[in-house]
């Protein structure tokens, strides 16, 4: 019986090997493709993180090399030939375009810059708002002061990051329309708020006073500072 069992297990065991290898002929291309694929990703995946550190690198060295020019003409032309693909990227180039088209005067070229980071989707929300705030004040003599005034109360809504900010614009409107009462009040809301910073509740009393107005000092925020 032992005979016979080590025969059949003999048996067995050879038709398991010619199983594996017949599986191992018919599929065994799956699993070198898998290997290969496995391989390959990963270096791909190197490849494309060393263009992003080379492209950001070279975009990098593109800004300072541009910086670096003393003329603001010369500055402007070399932003103006840069480009940039991720969107952080684009934000700080758009940003730095704007600012040199404005130190040349061109402040068309600035508006449009900053308007285009401002209505991109896949920017960070504060950096559209830093965008949309500066965009306006470039635009604070040239745009109809009830347009002027509706796009700052849009980033004066509670929450919005720079709600003081646009809030004191909204003041300054009031200014130049000569509505005096409105800015007084509307400085007077800005000195109250708790998030106000000590160098916008400064400018605040001061233009309160400036304005003839009575200041309300009690409850301020950073009275201590």
């Amino acid at each position: 019986m032992s005979d016979t069992d080590s025969f059949i297990n003999e048996v067995n065991e050879e038709v398991r090997r010619d199983r594996l290898y017949g599986y191992l002929r018919r599929y065994g291309w799956i699993g070198v493709l898998l290997v290969v694929l496995l391989v390959g990703g990963a270096a791909f995946s190197e490849y494309l993180k060393a263009q992003a550190r080379g492209e950001a690198q070279a975009l990098g060295d593109g800004m300072l090399a541009a910086l670096s020019a003393s003329a603001p003409e010369a500055r402007a032309d070399a932003l103006s030939r840069l480009t940039a693909d991720g969107p952080n990227a684009r934000v700080l180039l758009a940003m730095l375009q704007a600012s040199a088209a404005q130190d040349v005067g061109d402040t068309t070229e600035a508006v449009e810059a900053l308007n285009a980071v401002a209505i991109t989707p896949d920017v960070d929300p504060i950096y559209r708002q830093i965008a949309s705030f500066k965009a306006l004040t470039l635009q604070a003599d040239t745009l109809e002061p009830d347009a002027l005034r509706q796009q700052f109360e849009a980033l004066a809504a509670p929450g919005a990051p720079l709600r003081l900010l646009a809030l004191e614009q909204l003041a300054l409107i009031d200014v130049a329309a000569g509505e005096t009462q409105a800015a007084i009040d509307g400085y007077q809301d800005i000195l109250q708020d708790a998030a106000v910073t000590p160098d916008l509740q400064q400018r605040a009393l001061q233009v309160i006073v400036a304005l003839g107005g009575e200041p309300d000092l009690s409850n301020l925020p950073n009275a201590g500072n």
